[in-house]
């Protein structure tokens, strides 16, 4: 069970325009920033070192962030953190990636626009250069990305951002139908679903 957890005294700092699920859990020093998603099942934990997610970020269902006493554990702006990753006292950089069920450990830098291949393991201290794929157990330095796999991460993290504003419009916790209805409309264009008053 998820929930926003003071510890120790202190208390997440969690931006109004972000989209926390109630189904994660946010301990202690905890900093989210603006238009942030984090998904069901997502646990970020500052109960030793600080964890921070820049604005625009995601961390998607079923992520670990921890880190140890006195060490940050950071996901950069527009961060993109896949599903069941595990980021222990690391730093991702601004645009970056972590595909799913990779572990990131502590020390290690992920760069600028750097991705990280799924089910990857980053060693401690390792450091991937901005703009380049590292993949592996452990990681190793693959190529330099290309402008289309640069673009269309860009495109995903827009799609997460439109998604925490959709969720923040219209999620809500229902009992469910005894069967689908007849002629059953698939989920909306997240854009279709977008608050009436935010800008376009």
């Amino acid at each position: 069970m998820g929930g926003i957890y003071a510890f120790s005294g202190l208390v997440a700092a969690i931006d109004p325009s972000a989209f926390v699920h109630p189904d994660a859990s946010i301990v202690g020093d905890v900093i989210i920033g603006a238009s942030v998603y984090v998904a069901p099942g997502a646990s970020l934990r500052g109960d030793m070192g600080r964890v921070i997610v820049g604005a625009g970020a995601n961390v998607q269902d079923h992520c670990v962030m921890h880190s140890f006493p006195g060490r940050d554990c950071v996901v950069e702006e527009n961060g993109h953190i896949g599903h069941g990753a595990v980021l222990h006292g690391c730093r991702i950089g601004k645009n970056a990636l972590v595909g799913m069920n990779a572990v990131v450990m502590d020390g290690a830098e992920i760069g600028e626009s750097a991705f990280v291949g799924a089910m990857s393991f980053v060693r401690a201290g390792f450091v991937v250069p901005p703009r380049t794929l590292a993949m592996g157990t452990p990681a190793r330095l693959i190529r330099e990305l290309k402008p289309d796999e640069l673009a269309w991460k860009r495109e995903a993290t827009a799609a997460y951002q439109e998604l925490a504003r959709a969720c923040l419009a219209s999620l809500r916790r229902c009992d469910p139908l005894p069967a689908p209805e007849p002629d059953r409309r698939r989920t909306p264009l997240l854009a279709e679903i977008r608050p009436k008053h935010e800008p376009r």
